[in-house]
């Protein structure tokens, strides 16, 4: 992966994933540049790139608005669009923002580079939400997608918009399906979305997690870096061009026993089982594990952290 003097857009690059992004790219000398809202509640938060602020280019807009747009992808080289409306929950109270944000957002930033930029390569970040309840584990790239919630369905919805814009224009895109992904510069004050940080954050303050149930629906988890490096693989290959991959960890635990893992790993933190609110169950998806085995015979792409190793480093990145 050589980024090194290219110039590369990230959308919603104040967020998680985006940050992370940044600051890995900014070690490879690449010229980032950051389009982020801000929106309340969306885990954007400028602190997150406070050690680089100086070395990158962030502009305050919205992939909805086509002037925020057209004035972020000039010269562009390659974009990981990162923005989105990401909680689960809030796509079913509000379905017409998540719909706003995840499908109008993605087309005003597709068409403008069409109409703009053609020649930009584009890696768009997906979630194994799009799939839906699993016939099979692990699950691979031909698994058929029922997602159960709004967001999964304008999530897979905006990843094809990016797969036809690879078909039909020639704009170079793929997508990322991301797992449960956890570590450094997530949101820990809410469960809305980064479940896994959520509980992190509750654990390190000494809080009792409730977990839904028994607990015993299993989950892939990634660390942060591992995925990160996932996207940027992907987005310096040509061979991604036109398709999407799933992330895993090849090694799915009960949720509880992930529970008990931070708890052990922070040793603060206390849980206790409590039964399922109807707004959860009634999206929950059972077991779930992707494969990663397309990824790793396409680009070599493999976890490299261990579930214990990553929380480790989590936690210790939220106490210092």
């Amino acid at each position: 992966m050589n980024y090194e003097g290219k110039n590369v857009l990230i959308t919603g690059g104040l967020g998680a994933v985006g940050s992370n992004l940044a600051m890995k790219l900014n070690e490879s000398k690449a010229n980032v540049t950051i389009l982020d809202n801000m929106l309340e509640g969306s885990g954007a938060n400028m602190d997150n790139i406070c050690e680089i602020k100086d070395n990158v280019k962030v502009i305050i807009g919205d992939i909805r608005n086509e002037k925020d747009v057209i004035k972020s992808i000039k010269d562009q080289e390659i974009i990981f669009n990162c923005a989105a409306q990401i909680s689960h929950v809030a796509s079913m109270e509000n379905p017409y923002l998540d719909i706003d944000i995840n499908l109008k957002g993605t087309l005003v930033l597709l068409e403008t580079c069409r109409k703009m930029n053609d020649k930009v390569k584009i890696v768009y970040t997906g979630t194994r939400g799009q799939i839906g309840p699993l016939k099979k584990l692990p699950a691979d790239e031909t698994h058929i997608d029922n997602p159960t919630d709004i967001y999964g369905v304008n999530k897979l919805t905006a990843e094809n918009y990016h797969l036809i814009y690879n078909k039909v224009y020639g704009i170079k895109s793929c997508s990322i399906r991301m797992v449960n992904t956890f570590g450094p510069r997530a949101q820990i004050d809410h469960p809305r979305h980064s479940i896994v940080n959520w509980l992190i954050g509750m654990a390190i303050r000494d809080q009792t997690i409730t977990v839904y149930g028994d607990g015993k629906q299993k989950r892939d988890c990634n660390y942060m870096m591992d995925a990160v490096e996932a996207i940027l693989m992907a987005g310096s290959s040509e061979k991604t061009n036109g398709k999407f991959y799933n992330l895993g960890s090849g090694n799915p635990l009960p949720f509880v026993e992930i529970v008990k893992k931070i708890i052990e790993v922070a040793g603060t933190g206390t849980w206790k089982s409590v039964p399922w609110p109807k707004e959860r169950k009634n999206i929950e998806v059972g077991d779930s594990s992707l494969s990663y085995e397309s990824i790793k015979n396409d680009l070599g792409w493999e976890p490299k952290t261990s579930l214990e190793d990553g929380l480790r480093k989590t936690i210790n990145f939220y106490r210092r």
